[in-house]
């Protein structure tokens, strides 16, 4: 059975919270990649930031619906989504605009249950660690690959 120790890319390209968003485009097109893993001063995974979340910059903002009753402003939808947004649409760096609910295999992970990961939770990649070290990246076209018995 193959795992992600088999075909994981072990030349990982990390980012901080503090790269620019104008570098982490840079480099997403210089390398071609799509999701890069956010470490810390120890180089521990704290977050994942992906092409969607540069995207999310360019988007049109969605303001909640209110209501105003008395003095009080009660949001029909979620104000926690709504910061969030944007704060993301207005982030000069990673750290504004990276997702830190990471999914994250190891190197022993069957690429079964990759597989089971990218398809359930929409992913394109995953970090692979040992502890909280990055060690490599997993990608869909890992998998795919595969399926041709190219390397």
């Amino acid at each position: 059975m193959l795992t992600v120790a088999d075909v994981m890319t072990k030349e990982v390209i990390t980012v901080t919270k503090d790269t620019s968003i104008r570098a982490l485009a840079e480099l997403f097109t210089r390398h071609r990649i799509s999701t890069a893993p956010v470490v810390d001063a120890a180089g521990d995974l704290i977050g994942v930031v992906t092409e969607s979340d540069l995207i999310e910059q360019d988007k049109n903002l969605h303001i909640p619906t209110v209501i105003s009753l008395f003095d009080w402003v009660i949001y029909l939808e979620s104000e926690k989504k709504f910061e969030r947004e944007l704060q993301k649409m207005t982030g000069q760096t990673v750290g504004d605009i990276l997702l830190t609910d990471v999914v994250t295999v190891t190197p022993a992970t069957p690429l079964s249950t990759v597989a089971d990961l990218m398809s359930s939770q929409k992913l394109h990649a995953l970090p692979v660690v040992e502890g909280k070290k990055v060690v490599g990246m997993v990608a869909r076209i890992d998998l795919i690959r595969t399926m041709t018995g190219q390397d």
